[in-house]
């Protein structure tokens, strides 16, 4: 397919800057913002049936003007039914630093640590053009953190080597605390990063740390919402892929075959297929959440249609058409045109019915991003 098939027009108002939220008034005039990650708008896509839902039904099966609400994603699952989720845990990856002599305010974005013992960081840096090997940047007015450029790597990409002598915990501890949430460009650019951000752009099951960008799809999961999916006797299952950056990298060929996804690692435990399996065997739910799961189950299945262990790297780039070996059913948010992600989900949904579903999300004021609103797909 072409890059240009997943072009629309996406009002700048229906990107979301913040989580769903409900706004009070306090006696003395403040305002706080409570907010529920579980009350995003929810379409339901029904893949083979070619159906769309967007607002809840009443007793007769008839539907009313209630709009679906993320918690209604629960009656769609079956006892024995498995969602897999991706627990990667996101860091502060976001910094800001001084260049050494100019004072020029240098932002740096932290993707990988290289080597532990000489504090070697992949990092991206803005404006690139003002950094160049040898170059000292400064984190703090009067602070000991200190990096020094050792290398180019891309056009903005850069090593650093961070001058902070002390047990590797205590830098670690030090530099994100120097850090913020690394929200997408197209959120920062309309707002400033708060506080909050940090624990909004972090799914409530992260559990192991690596990840510069949120896996969004699961932002849309509350601890109440994940006790109701257990009562229920549906299984929750968790690999770990570490997001990277890539599927914010904008494709700048029409013919997709020729585009390089970044790469991301993965982690996918025997305990994990061993469940996953049994779902998909007994003819059940095997539930994606995201784009990033859904690339790394694909990634390590086997040509039985079984999830096989996995620990490494993948640069899978999915686009219609593809035929998939796992996974069933998919949860994913609303996505930019010519995205990445965009080009999964008409893989997985099919081309026109997700097309469809993005003009009728448009049309009908869905939220989109990693703050937005979410879709359900279903194959029936």
């Amino acid at each position: 397919m072409k890059l240009s098939q997943f072009r629309f027009k996406l009002p700048e108002n229906q990107v979301a800057l913040e989580p769903p939220h409900r706004v009070f008034e306090n006696e003395d005039g403040t305002v706080d913002k409570v907010y529920r990650r579980d009350e995003c708008r929810l379409m339901i896509v029904h893949r083979k049936s070619q159906i769309i839902d967007m607002f809840e039904k009443d007793a007769d099966g008839n539907a009313t003007d209630r709009p679906l609400t993320f918690r209604n994603v629960i009656d769609y699952f079956d006892e024995g039914d498995t969602i897999v989720f991706n627990d990667t845990k996101v860091f502060p990856a976001r910094l800001f630093g001084t260049k050494e002599k100019t004072d020029a305010k240098i932002e740096v974005f932290l993707l990988r640590e290289l080597n532990e013992e000489l504090r070697l960081w992949d990092v991206l840096v803005e404006p690139a053009r003002k950094i160049r090997i040898g170059n000292k940047l400064f984190f703090e007015e009067d602070g000991p953190m200190v990096a020094e450029v050792i290398d180019n790597t891309t056009s903005r990409g850069r090593t650093l080597r961070f001058l902070y002598d002390c047990p590797h915990d205590e830098f670690k501890r030090e530099l994100f605390a120097l850090g913020s949430a690394p929200l997408p460009r197209y959120i920062v650019n309309h707002r400033e990063v708060m506080p909050e951000d940090m624990e909004n752009f972090q799914t409530i099951y992260a559990q192991n740390e690596g990840a510069v960008t949120a896996p969004a799809s699961g932002l849309h999961f509350s601890r109440e919402l994940m006790k109701r999916l257990e009562i229920r006797g549906i299984n929750l299952s968790f690999i770990t892929v570490h997001c990277g950056l890539g599927c914010f990298d904008p494709i700048e060929v029409e013919d997709l075959t020729k585009h390089k996804m970044g790469s991301e690692q993965i982690v996918i435990k025997s305990e994990t297929c061993d469940v996953v399996n049994r779902t998909k065997q007994e003819g059940r739910k095997v539930c994606a959440v995201g784009v990033t799961t859904l690339r790394a189950t694909e990634s390590a299945v086997g040509t039985d249609g079984l999830l096989k262990e996995f620990d490494g790297w993948t640069n899978k780039f999915i686009f219609p058409p593809y035929e998939f070996g796992l996974a069933n059913t998919m949860i994913v948010n609303f996505y930019h045109p010519e995205s990445t992600m965009l080009m999964a989900t008409c893989a997985f949904g099919g081309y026109d019915l997700i097309m469809e579903a993005y003009k009728q999300a448009v049309d009908n004021g869905f939220k989109f991003g990693c703050y937005g609103d979410a879709m359900l797909i279903l194959d029936d």
